[in-house]
């Protein structure tokens, strides 16, 4: 789940807002750390309790609601997934000098790899914890060499200069938002680690899971914030790497190139992992043969980017679609966890439930926003 978070737009999101808030931008992780863990202790719960992937659990609520949050969900995750193999070329361009279309080739062919071994699972789960090590430790060796302020990343964490409310949804909706939470909810779901005896570890998991995310982020913050309190201009084009080479020359573009690769190869990992983990629902071939549907999941991704490029159009949909995936699906999570039909004799506590219902009713707020102003430059 943390590394399906860490994607080429993980690493674009930090650098431009940390350039447009500065030090107050350590506010915004904080808030958007409690807002994740609301959101995603309640549905990693209710998935172990119920013993039901996401999809399945808002079908019991309601029925056919399953298939809608399925829908927007594969939707979203292939959009996505076009951003990751394309992030993951960018990455192999900036470490190799290798041509972005050759990159994002060969950043496809190294997950399907993953996938066809005979122990995919267990090898995927490896494989993602080096490369979120990887991204870490060299994010942090560039953090050290920008040398930012951290006193004043301190002191506005708690007391910040300005406060942009639609940066802090955005930011949530970028960790626990469309199918990033249910990657590692379905995945544990999978290795058999359900059930109310399982549940402390569960929400330990789903914690943690947050904290590697916003370990990265706040290590990032941090390297950008040195390099723009320095009195440099990030590149609009390109502002992770641009911070990344003021910072440390030649030596940062390539260790930008190497999170960027990483982070690719991690997203595409868990975008086509969970998507396929929804797509079970509308056959049951799917299950039977998952592995070769993620590949296939893959091999789309990669050959629309190849072929068409980026698809700004339908990135741009998808981003306005995936604003109101979170509140569907944690909303019917919400609903799930006072159905005795579906939790049996599990009792959800009433601060979950209240701290959740406080992540809807905001990222309904800007799924809405988003698609008011969104959808009109589509046409």
């Amino acid at each position: 789940m943390a590394t399906s978070a860490i994607g080429p737009g993980f690493l674009t999101q930090t650098a431009v807002f940390t350039e447009q808030l500065l030090a107050s931008f350590a506010f915004v992780i904080l808030v958007s750390i409690i807002l994740d863990i609301g959101a995603q202790i309640n549905i990693w719960r209710i998935i172990a309790v119920a013993k039901m992937r996401g999809q399945d659990i808002a079908n019991a609520v309601f029925p056919g609601l399953g298939y809608v949050v399925a829908f927007f969900i594969i939707l979203g995750g292939l959009a996505f997934n076009i951003g990751n193999v394309g992030g993951g070329g960018l990455g192999a361009n900036a470490l190799l000098g290798v041509d972005p279309t050759i990159g994002a080739i060969l950043t496809g062919i190294i997950c399907i790899v993953i996938f066809l071994l005979k122990e995919a699972n267990a090898a995927m789960d490896q494989i993602v914890r080096y490369l979120g090590i990887v991204m870490i430790g060299f994010t942090a060796y560039i953090m050290i060499i920008s040398n930012p302020p951290y006193g004043e990343a301190a002191l506005r964490t708690v007391a910040p200069l300005e406060v942009d409310f639609l940066i802090i949804i955005t930011i949530v909706g970028g960790t626990v938002g469309g199918y990033i939470t249910f990657a590692g909810g379905h995945r544990l779901l999978e290795a058999g680690i359900t059930g109310k005896e399982n549940l402390t570890y569960v929400t330990r998991t789903a914690v943690s899971g947050i904290i590697v995310a916003s370990v990265m982020r706040t290590l990032l913050f941090l390297a950008i914030l040195g390099v723009v309190a320095a009195g440099y201009s990030l590149n609009a084009d390109n502002p992770t790497a641009s911070a990344f080479q003021i910072a440390a020359g030649d030596i940062g573009y390539r260790i930008f190139g190497l999170v960027l690769w990483c982070a690719g190869i991690t997203s595409v990992i868990g975008a086509a992992f969970t998507s396929v983990s929804f797509l079970t629902t509308f056959h049951k071939s799917v299950e039977r043969y998952k592995n070769y549907w993620t590949v296939a999941f893959i091999v789309l991704s990669t050959t629309i980017l190849a072929i068409v490029g980026e698809p700004v159009t339908l990135l741009v949909l998808a981003g306005a679609v995936n604003g109101l995936i979170l509140p569907l699906t944690l909303g019917s999570i919400l609903l799930a966890a006072h159905r005795v039909s579906i939790v049996k004799d599990y009792k959800h506590p009433i601060w979950m439930t209240v701290f959740g219902a406080v992540v809807v009713g905001l990222t309904a707020y800007l799924g809405i926003y988003t698609l008011i102003n969104m959808l009109p430059q589509l046409f």
